[in-house]
């Protein structure tokens, strides 16, 4: 299973985060959240990075453009949707990128089956707060084209093997203060899913 580790704030986090085994990195533009970071800091970041890791821009409630300037900007590689937009919103998209479900219900999960999509805990602000959904609503689905995540950590993410989810993505789970990784945590968090 593929692992990605968001909320990335530093250099030293991104590279500990690949050498540990991640796949992904994520990084934050959503001003409310703790572990936002600016453009410039992102692609401080990002240009140092060694190639073959997915450098993924997460956004909350901007237009099109702006996401197709950051993710241009910054040299992120795919831009993770975390809201509900329209079609216009993905026609004008520039850049590759995934959708998020932020799940109520176990409906929820299944929308968008035919696509590779994220999905999280709901929650009112954006993010899954550490809130892990239930994996009962995943027995006989076909979760190949899902990312997981919400309130995963080293010692859960064991439990999602038997899912074939695609991957699984981690935040506050592998952290010692919001925005910084705990290197033991995030070494056995991707040691346990993989």
């Amino acid at each position: 299973m593929r692992c990605k580790i968001c909320g990335i704030t530093s250099y030293e986090d991104a590279m500990m985060a690949i050498d540990a085994g991640a796949d992904a990195l994520g990084f934050v533009f959503y001003e409310k959240s703790p572990r936002y970071l600016t453009p410039a800091q992102a692609k401080d970041i990002i240009k140092r990075l060694p190639p073959f890791v997915e450098k993924v821009a997460l956004f909350v409630n901007v237009d099109a453009k702006t996401v197709n300037e950051v993710c241009f900007t910054t040299g992120a590689t795919l831009a993770q949707i975390h809201f509900n937009a329209d079609k216009e919103f993905y026609k004008e998209l520039r850049v590759p990128h995934i959708k998020v479900i932020r799940a109520q219900t176990q409906n929820d999960i299944l929308l968008y089956s035919d696509e590779y999509k994220l999905v999280d805990a709901y929650c009112e602000s954006y993010g899954g707060a550490g809130k892990q959904l239930n994996l009962d609503w995943f027995k006989g689905v076909d979760c190949s084209k899902i990312i997981l995540a919400g309130g995963l950590t080293p010692k859960n993410v064991k439990l999602l093997k038997s899912y074939n989810f695609y991957a699984c993505d981690v935040s506050s789970g592998v952290e010692i203060s919001h925005g910084k990784k705990d290197s033991t945590k995030v070494e056995e968090f991707i040691n346990n899913a993989k």
